[in-house]
């Protein structure tokens, strides 16, 4: 495993670090002022419209889809250390680069299973920029963590699909930009297989019978420039037969495509997350004073901050070990690899973040630093996309056969 950067790479890299420090970072707190000042908190800042267009005309644009007809063409072990930079500002960076999930996977879905009009209708424009898209997944009624637990319906009705059920969390689905829901119900609640049971569907937001009832927060934060999380309610919506996504009985296996490389990104934005919370850390360490002392020099705060970079450093050879494997043996060989970094990153980090907070103080808790929304982000990332228990479930039932005789 060569890990070494290729010359593209770097080129990328040094281009996106600029960037970073020259734009991203000082367009937070205007962000911040811009969205105080919107009739609605869910408009998008025009702030974040001017970062777009540069990240474009600097050619960091789609850097996360392998498929060099719709995006960057890199692999995932040349997108992972790209990644990582854009998770020093998680808010503002991915959504720049139109890097940002919930789309990143839309897109995905579509480049992979959509028909030539449904890219042309929806892939294209979320390929530019100019629309959001939402995925409806998590219902709050059942374990939907459990793809095989979903409750709503996709009824076949002549030349038409009838959605039916309620999903929240819906991640993107608050902003008004958000044209789009690509929508996991079950077509075939009586198939043998529970995995042939469900189907995806694209049902425009626009469409009768589709509610956005309300934002839902995450530790309080409502995540304006995410899109938020949207508890949304589908009431017998139709949309025409040819907004299935892939065949009947295909969304499991749809699901289950667009959720391996989802994983890979949120832990690669998370060790930029810890790098930055280490940063802060080291910057508050040598500039405060306690106890006639300043806190660099106190032993647990070197501790701290010892413990953090070796644990990056550990973090980071397995995500890319882990996108090495993608790259080599697919996403089916990389299956270990993936749950494990799926399981450590986010617990890992939030410990890092945890510690910053507690050297800042009550600064650290403050809307004064981004510690305590990194926190929440991150804390999160051990529910999205499979809580830790389900993933630690599957990989020791994958390491005991080896010894189930």
């Amino acid at each position: 495993m060569d890990f070494s950067l290729d010359d593209r790479t770097e080129e990328l890299r040094k281009r996106l670090l600029a960037f970073m420090d020259e734009h991203v970072l000082p367009a937070e707190a205007v962000a911040a002022e811009q969205r105080a000042a919107l009739d609605s908190p869910w408009d998008t800042p025009a702030v974040v419209e001017e970062l777009k267009q540069r990240a474009r005309s600097l050619g960091l644009w789609n850097l996360f889809l392998p498929d060099a007809e719709h995006g960057a063409g890199l692999t995932n072990l040349q997108y992972a250390p790209l990644a990582e930079i854009t998770g020093r500002s998680p808010q503002l960076a991915p959504t720049a680069l139109n890097c940002a999930a919930p789309d990143t996977g839309n897109m995905e879905v579509l480049a992979d299973f959509g028909t030539a009009a449904q890219q042309e209708q929806w892939l294209k424009p979320l390929l530019a920029g100019e629309i959001r898209s939402a995925f409806a997944m998590t219902e709050p009624d059942v374990a939907s963590s459990d793809a095989r637990n979903i409750e709503t319906r996709i009824e076949r009705d002549g030349d038409e699909w009838v959605v039916s059920g309620r999903k929240w969390y819906i991640s993107g689905a608050m902003n008004p930009d958000c044209r789009i829901f690509i929508v996991i119900g079950k077509s075939s609640p009586d198939a043998e297989d529970p995995r042939r049971q469900q189907s995806m569907v694209l049902v425009p937001r626009d469409a009768p019978g589709v509610e956005v009832r309300r934002a839902m927060q995450v530790y309080g934060y409502e995540d304006h420039s995410h899109g938020g999380h949207a508890e949304v309610v589908f009431d017998r919506v139709r949309v025409p037969a040819d907004h299935l996504v892939g065949e009947e009985g295909g969304g499991f296996a749809i699901a289950q495509a667009r959720l391996g490389p989802g994983r890979i990104h949120h832990c690669m934005r998370l060790i930029g997350m810890a790098e930055r919370g280490v940063e802060l850390m080291c910057r508050r360490a040598v500039s405060r004073t306690a106890f006639g002392r300043p806190l660099a020099d106190q032993g647990v705060v070197q501790e701290w901050i010892a413990d953090a970079r070796v644990a990056i450093e550990q973090l980071r050879l397995l995500v890319l070990k882990t996108a090495w494997l993608m790259d080599t043996v697919g996403n089916r060989g990389a299956h270990t690899e993936i749950q494990a970094i799926k399981i450590a990153v986010p617990r890992t980090v939030v410990s890092i973040l945890d510690r910053a907070v507690q050297l800042h103080g009550a600064g650290g808790v403050s809307q004064d630093f981004p510690l305590a929304e990194l926190w929440a982000s991150a804390r999160t990332l051990q529910l999205a996309d499979g809580p830790d228990e389900v993933h630690q479930r599957s990989l020791a039932r994958r390491e005991l056969a080896r010894y189930r005789a």
